[in-house]
């Protein structure tokens, strides 16, 4: 699929879910990691992720625009646009779009790095994702020095 017929399935979507034209441009956009797609409320124009349309076909490319499509009329007419509005949810839920895409595979990487912590003093043991200042910080409880134990990572 192009941008072209994009354009063309976004407009078809927007008359038959919502009886509403859609006067602005829709287009692929690569750049986009983390989302299926992005209304801009500055030019009014819808960008979707490619990938979302490769990985998991056209079902979830109209959910996707659904979703957009919410954000644009709501915007365009002032009413609740964002994610957290009433309006936002309601039109949502009527035209059948998607609340959250799917991830796609290989996006999300946790890190799996466990720093260790104990306390001089009475010994209690900290795990942290983030390396703290030992210098800095003290223990919570009794307001000794900390020392790393050790590193984990897996």
């Amino acid at each position: 699929m192009n941008n072209e017929q994009l354009q063309q399935l976004v407009e078809q979507i927007s008359v038959n879910s919502f009886n509403k034209p859609f006067q602005h441009d829709a287009y692929f956009n690569n750049r986009l990691r983390t989302t299926g797609g992005r209304y801009s409320l500055a030019d009014h124009h819808i960008e979707i992720n490619p990938k979302h349309y490769e990985h998991f076909g056209y079902e979830e490319l109209v959910k996707i625009i659904k979703h957009e499509l919410c954000h644009y009329h709501l915007h365009i007419e002032g009413k609740g646009y964002m994610h957290k509005d009433r309006e936002f949810k309601n039109l949502l839920k009527a035209v059948g779009g998607s609340r959250h895409c799917q991830t796609l595979p290989g996006t999300r990487k946790k890190s799996k790095v466990i720093h260790m912590y104990q306390c001089t003093s009475c010994d209690l043991i900290y795990k942290r994702k983030r390396r703290i200042d030992t210098k800095k910080y003290v223990c919570g409880k009794c307001k000794g020095k900390l020392k790393i134990v050790k590193t984990i990572s897996g």
